[in-house]
């Protein structure tokens, strides 16, 4: 049965699908909400030059709707990213990672023109770091990363039984306080065995769609 939030996300899917042209290079996230972005492409079949998606979960679903799939290197740069996000800030400001897909999800916002952020109001939040922070960690490193966050006064917790589609793991950082996340992300980035962390703020959502009770609201960054 679907609940209200599910309700929320499907609207603010459906919102994205307005950013979507006939030609575009086309990436797509990974994620709940996503998934409702997906299931109403259907009359885009076809009729987008590329499309690339940010996780095998991602690539079968839109495989399943008929969808060809290429990777990155093929499509070049990308017209218009869509993902949703695990929390967001008025400076466009993001968590990502809960599905494990933060890493390639990185990559395609960053050879993305515009990236589209769809979400439901339960995720706006003043400051980051409520959500735990995602972290791809090399194997090898998994402890040894850990222990720097320990030191940043955070709680890692290794993810269990989680492997990504890199074939690496996943630290998810609890307590944090990522009051300037810009320069919290540039300091992460320079810790050896960190592949990504799930902070998206050098480059930040350009649109953020917030689906509420009462329909969507949109947020353009100046």
């Amino acid at each position: 049965m679907a609940t209200n939030q599910d309700s929320r996300k499907e609207q603010a899917a459906r919102a994205a699908l307005e950013f979507i042209k006939p030609g575009m290079a086309l990436g797509v996230g990974t994620g709940s909400t996503v998934n409702f972005l997906i299931d109403a492409m259907d009359r885009f079949r076809g009729d987008l030059a590329a499309v690339v998606a940010s996780s095998r979960a991602t690539e079968a679903r839109l495989r399943a709707r008929g969808f060809t799939v290429v990777e990155l290197d093929q499509a070049g740069d990308l017209d218009l990213y869509v993902d949703g996000a695990d929390e967001a800030n008025k400076h466009f400001h993001l968590v990502k990672g809960g599905g494990g897909a933060l890493t390639r999800e990185k990559i395609l916002a960053a050879a993305s023109r515009k990236f589209v952020c769809i979400i439901d109001n339960s995720k706006w939040v003043a400051t980051l770091g409520k959500f735990p922070l995602p972290v791809e960690v090399i194997p090898m490193a998994r402890s040894w990363v850990a222990r720097q966050f320990v030191k940043l006064r955070g709680q890692p917790v290794w993810r269990e039984n989680f492997v990504t589609d890199n074939g690496n793991q996943i630290l998810d950082v609890h307590n944090l306080q990522i009051t300037n996340p810009p320069e919290l992300e540039s300091r992460l980035n320079q810790i050896p065995g960190i592949v990504t962390v799930g902070l998206f703020a050098n480059r930040p959502a350009d649109v953020i769609l917030m689906a509420e009770d009462d329909g969507v609201k949109r947020m353009d960054r100046r």
